[in-house]
């Protein structure tokens, strides 16, 4: 028989519109997205949404109410309350996603399981993690996760928050809150420096005597020229930050004595906001798909180097020049979800399109924000361009940018929860 050209249009379109055949003879293909923040969620619902229905998507994530990391530092400065952070997986499950409140704690990528704590396990065809960051136990001499009511980390959004807000509010009158800043690489937000700039503003209208340390195992860090602009606007002589040079990479704590020693001097605090080494979420070491404390990925579609049907978002993530931020773990997730549903289903993929946008709130009204556009190339994803606020911008300017954050929050809320 001779293939002409209306014959082989014909049979080429219905092999991409038609479900790939399934190895284990089921029906629709099934994807299991593991954590339900920025990049799980976003993930779980574009799968799911553009897919209509072809494929089916199960979303584990063990709390019922998403706090946000992003915008938590605003709680602390009292421009935000707890319940402005909180959002449910209820959109979600009208959109079709199977939500599941329950801990993943176990992948066993041979027979593409998943277990979970309850006892339960969920098959898969492609695995999607986004569980976040875990801490590197010992990263600061004197801290472990069995000191974090003492010391907190406020890294993870919800209780831990709420913990540091009291802590800040309980400080007698000329108190001393001590930071310990993580080395690079770290989630951000919530970023570190904004939330000294919280705690200053916090400070300023409530105990206005007292002084804020902060020890930094870095020389530098993002956004530095805006942020001690404002320290020095906003919040004179009550920020001291102390970088590498200085000692401020020489710092151990004692939680029960609350002390913190920089560079041999022990100095008495009052709140310690300890904020360690960070690595991928622990379930991606236990799925085998990290290599020390990240997990690289192929910067294409956010798949993992180990395993071809195993992708990993976000914070955990290995994957080149962008920052672990809620807007790249969002932005990655769409480009995983186009790929997962491209692979699953035949549909078209788009080449891949990355951005990300930091925004910090340093007084109120004003803004500053850092972002950039990415690519895609064979070694990782690669920043393109960028741009960044400038030191001396009129009071109109970072009103504006702080404005345009909040119009991003609620954006981003509604493109990853529906």
């Amino acid at each position: 028989m001779t293939l002409n050209r209306r014959m082989f249009m014909g049979a080429t379109a219905a092999a991409m519109a038609a479900p790939m055949v399934l190895a284990d003879g089921h029906g629709k293909p099934r994807v299991v997205v593991i954590g339900g923040g920025a990049g799980g969620a976003t993930a779980a619902r574009y799968i799911a949404k553009d897919s209509k229905g072809a494929v089916d998507v199960t979303l584990i994530e063990p709390t019922r109410t998403y706090y946000t990391c992003f915008f938590s530092n605003l709680y602390l400065g009292g421009f935000k309350q707890m319940s402005d952070l909180g959002h449910s997986y209820g959109g979600l499950a009208a959109n079709g996603v199977n939500v599941v409140h329950d801990w993943a704690v176990g992948v066993d990528r041979d027979t593409k399981t998943v277990t979970l704590a309850g006892g339960a396990s969920i098959k898969y065809d492609k695995l999607i993690l986004s569980p976040g960051i875990d801490f590197v136990d010992m990263s600061v001499p004197g801290w472990d996760i069995t000191t974090q009511n003492a010391m907190p980390h406020a890294y993870k959004a919800g209780s831990q928050t709420e913990l540091l807000k009291a802590q800040l509010m309980a400080m007698p009158e000329g108190g001393v809150f001590a930071m310990v800043a993580p080395p690079n690489p770290y989630r951000c937000p919530p970023g570190p420096y904004e939330r000294i700039s919280m705690v200053a503003h916090y400070l300023k209208n409530n105990n206005p005597t007292a002084k804020i340390i902060v020890a930094d195992p870095k020389p530098k860090f993002s956004k530095m020229g805006l942020f001690k602009e404002g320290w020095s606007n906003h919040y004179e002589g009550m920020v001291d930050w102390i970088g590498e040079d200085f000692g401020g990479g020489n710092v151990s704590v004692d939680a029960s004595a609350m002390t913190v020693t920089i560079d041999g001097e022990e100095t008495k605090v009052d709140v310690c906001n300890v904020i360690p080494a960070m690595k991928a979420g622990r379930i991606a070491d236990i799925a085998g798909v990290t290599d020390g404390n990240w997990a690289p990925v192929n910067a294409a579609d956010m798949s993992t180097k180990a395993d071809p049907d195993v992708y990993v978002l976000g914070d955990a993530s290995q994957q080149g020049d962008m920052p672990k931020s809620g807007f790249s773990a969002n932005s990655q997730a769409k480009v995983c979800a186009n790929a997962v549903r491209g692979a699953l289903t035949g549909s078209k993929v788009f080449p891949a399109k990355l951005s990300n946008t930091c925004w910090s709130l340093i007084a109120a009204d004003d803004g500053v924000k850092v972002g950039a556009t990415y690519e895609a190339t064979p070694d990782k994803i690669a920043k393109v361009d960028g741009f960044i606020s400038q030191t001396g911008e009129s009071a109109d300017v970072r009103k504006a940018t702080y404005q345009e954050s909040e119009g991003w929050y609620s954006g981003i809320t509604a493109d990853m929860l529906g």
